[in-house]
């Protein structure tokens, strides 16, 4: 089912796994900033659930302010690291856009949004959060990686269907870059605007701005519970 992609422009050059059965679900995972979809593309594939299509796609380039305005990779401009900082509102709800986007192009080829997890790492986990509870295409879950919900402070509350969604959020204990804390504060929050018994904050011993074998295991068996083989 890795059909024709032209019609949705994040897909063209997107790494994507095809599963080695017929397709039932998928994950859409983003990848964080100056990264590509690669790398995660290799490692969610090692998980084997051959009817689960992994899609990973690449961000576009852009001069990044946190980064002194070098282009580079990303979803949408950073400003800053910390809670306070000003955030990049049109950029944010562009790339929004642009992954209910590819949502929308799975349903049209057989694989419906309740069929679907969105994920991702740092800023594209913190994509995946915002575009999952602001879509009224209601996926399967959420996966967020060291991450934060966009546009925090302005959040008026998540869309009706994604009230239920179940949310996996993991964090280093040891992350310089994204601190834990802000991903407990973003935890804290998410439980306001969702039902709180669906999100999951697991964090990690000696974990900075990374992965870990242990958090992947994780990230494996929420995939295995909410997208089972039908």
């Amino acid at each position: 089912m890795c059909g024709n992609n032209m019609s949705v422009p994040l897909l063209d050059e997107a790494a994507t796994v095809c599963g080695s059965e017929t397709e039932t679900a998928a994950v859409i995972f983003l990848h964080g900033l100056g990264d590509n979809g690669d790398g995660w593309a290799s490692a969610l594939s090692n998980f084997h659930l051959p009817h689960v299509k992994i899609i990973c796609p690449h961000a576009p380039s852009m001069p990044v302010t946190l980064n002194m305005g070098s282009v580079m990779s990303a979803w949408f401009d950073l400003k800053g690291l910390s809670p306070h900082t000003a955030e990049d509102e049109a950029g944010i709800k562009k790339a929004a856009e642009s992954i209910k986007a590819i949502i929308e192009h799975e349903a049209k080829n057989g694989i419906p949004p309740h069929r679907i997890i969105l994920g991702g790492f740092s800023q594209g986990g913190a994509l995946s959060l915002y575009t999952a509870l602001t879509s009224q295409l209601q996926v399967a879950g959420v996966v967020a990686l060291s991450c934060w919900l966009p546009l925090h402070r302005t959040f008026s509350g998540a869309s009706c269907g994604a009230r239920n969604i179940p949310i996996l959020q993991c964090h280093g204990e040891c992350d310089p870059m994204v601190p834990k804390e802000f991903g407990e504060l973003t935890s804290r929050l998410i439980k306001t605007i969702v039902n709180p018994e669906m999100v999951n904050f697991k964090c990690f011993c000696n974990l900075a701005h990374s992965s870990c074998p242990q958090e992947m295991d994780e990230v494996k068996k929420f995939i295995e519970q909410y997208l089972p083989r039908i």
